[in-house]
């Protein structure tokens, strides 16, 4: 499946979106966002029922703020619009491979519960 480039308008409706979502977060110059690419695209392949989705931080500087991007590449990964993973730095193909699989695997239901509960408490999940 190919990616899908987001920007400040389509970001959180994608997001949102029921399903999972990754989002790279890019910038042309950068070395390690180069090295990274090839390999989101190829699991990006082996995954065509996850949304794949880039940001050219330097396009959308203001997205990218927002979202509190101080190094890349960053990837986020999304489900049903939560966020469940946020990390700096390029990850190797087995690595990218095994979050998603551990995403795939969340009871969703136990992950909105364990949310839930720490609003109330007034803790983070």
């Amino acid at each position: 499946m190919a990616t899908v480039d987001l920007t400040l308008e389509t970001f959180e409706t994608t997001i949102k979106e029921p399903g999972i979502t990754l989002v790279d977060f890019w910038a042309e110059w950068c070395g390690p966002c180069k090295m990274f690419g090839p390999i989101f695209e190829k699991v990006s392949d082996n995954h065509p029922e996850i949304r794949f989705t880039k940001v050219d931080t330097e396009a959308n500087q203001e997205l990218s703020g927002m979202a509190g991007i101080s190094s890349i590449p960053t990837l986020m990964i999304f489900r049903d619009g939560i966020l469940l993973f946020n990390q700096a730095g390029a990850l190797p193909e087995p690595a990218l491979t095994e979050i998603i699989g551990k995403v795939q695997a969340l009871n969703m239901d136990d992950v909105r519960a364990e949310l839930e509960k720490g609003q109330e408490t007034g803790q983070e999940g």
